[in-house]
């Protein structure tokens, strides 16, 4: 909407929020939840009263319940009012994601962590004594660690359980293993091939504990993490293409297929992997931007294209930073791609400098040696070195390309050969080694 002002100062611009709040960080949520910070409107980027002065009206608690593409009217369902029609020229459908609630008995009471307002209502729920002081999380998703994290700052006893065989499923065994290792070492119990048969509450309401097959765990509180969808139900209903991945189907220029005028951006729209060469739903707030302002910007009469993605992301799980881009080793294999990986340990800083941690690195590449992603795991300077390397696979350089690219030296940033040049030299001896 912001581009689209920006673009077209004689637009007329209204959008509806089912929520109380607009704009706002849902990935600073278990920050909030953590007592980094005490005000959750501090995740609020910006509000309905900033875009009513660029001239952008935001309705709050309007939720549209119905889209006619034929007549152009979509029909909003407001607290105390009667459903009413508003016409449209050009939609721009901007859902987001939904929270998975898995078929456990008991887990539909259990409310999502996902918005400020339900973000609120969990922080309250723990500091006010609703509850004692052990958490069970379901997941080990980035955001299921970064809870579990959160809940052990406030002092608390947490389990975190998950059916799969490791953390963080986007990441390599062996990565994950490392990722596993630092929530272990900060207190955080993991049970790893869990299932869940059921979550028991007391008579009033509040969570008792969460049985598993072999075992019940005490449990104040619970947190689900186990994943999101797309929200796309309205769109489908409406007659709008559901690609292959169950998100909206879209163009590089987000415009919906079969839909003339009907743009759609964010957690709810397809991508373009320009690795795998098709569409994928890959839901973080990086490509959520930048594709609401192609969104705009065409809906506005411009011209702009969303040029694909990797899957960078970043993350901060207990003294780690986690980071990756582009294909897993596994991802590859999936794909039916031939590729070649190699892992370094070594340090973040000159081995001698104070302050100097452990960093693991893991780079994958294909049989002739181009660079199809990679994984850090590191006390420090993991975030750094993602992006140097996400630009590499994203122009589709060589390891060894890489092994030889003029990267700053510095002793309190790395030693002379940085982690990411030693990892690059040790995939290329890999490359040449599998040939």
């Amino acid at each position: 909407a912001a581009t689209a002002r920006r673009l077209a100062p004689e637009l007329g611009i209204r959008a509806f929020e089912r929520g109380p709040y607009t704009s706002y960080s849902a990935c600073g949520i278990p920050y909030f939840v953590a007592g980094l910070f005490d005000d959750a409107e501090r995740l609020i980027s910006r509000r309905p009263a900033e875009f009513a002065e660029q001239g952008i009206e935001v309705v709050t608690e309007a939720e549209v319940v119905d889209i006619d593409l034929d007549r152009r009217e979509v029909t909003v369902a407001r607290r105390g009012r009667a459903p009413a029609r508003e016409g449209f020229d050009q939609l721009v459908y901007a859902t987001g994601a939904e929270a998975v609630v898995p078929p456990i008995p008991g887990a539909e009471a259990i409310e999502p962590v996902r918005t400020v307002d339900a973000a609120e209502r969990f922080r309250d729920q723990l500091l006010n004594g609703r509850g004692g002081g052990c958490a069970v999380v379901i997941g080990a998703s980035y955001l299921g660690l970064e809870m579990a994290e959160a809940l052990i700052e406030r002092g608390m006893s947490v389990t975190l359980v998950d059916r799969a065989d490791q953390v963080m499923t986007t990441l390599d065994a062996d990565m994950a293993a490392e990722v596993q290792a630092a929530a272990e070492g900060k207190g955080i119990r993991v049970l790893l091939g869990g299932e869940i048969e059921e979550i028991r509450r007391h008579p009033d309401g509040r969570a008792r504990s969460v049985k598993l097959v072999d075992e019940e765990l005490e449990a104040d509180h619970v947190v689900l993490s186990t994943g999101v969808r797309p929200a796309v139900a309205l769109a489908e209903a409406a007659g709008l293409e559901i690609g292959p991945s169950g998100a909206l189907a879209v163009d590089d220029h987000q415009r919906c297929a079969g839909a003339e005028g009907v743009f759609a951006a964010g957690d709810c729209a397809e991508s373009w992997h320009r690795l795998l060469e098709r569409p994928v739903n890959v839901q973080l707030g990086t490509h959520a931007n930048k594709q609401g302002r192609v969104a705009g910007t065409n809906a506005a009469g411009g011209d702009a294209s969303f040029p694909g993605l990797i899957g960078t992301a970043v993350s901060k799980i207990c003294r780690y930073e986690v980071a990756r881009t582009g294909l897993s080793e596994g991802e590859a294999a999936d794909a039916g791609i031939d590729v070649v990986s190699a892992s370094i340990d070594s340090k973040t800083r000159a081995g001698y400098f104070p302050g100097t941690g452990p960093i693991r690195v893991k780079l994958v590449a294909d049989a002739g040696g181009r660079l199809l992603g990679g994984q850090i795991v590191g006390v420090e300077g993991a975030a750094k070195r993602i992006d140097v390397l996400a630009a590499c696979v994203w122009s589709g350089m060589a390891v060894d390309e890489l092994e030889m690219l003029d990267l700053s030296y510095a002793p309190p940033f790395s030693g002379v050969y940085d982690p990411l040049l030693v990892a690059a030299r040790a995939t290329a001896h890999a490359v040449r080694a599998a040939a």
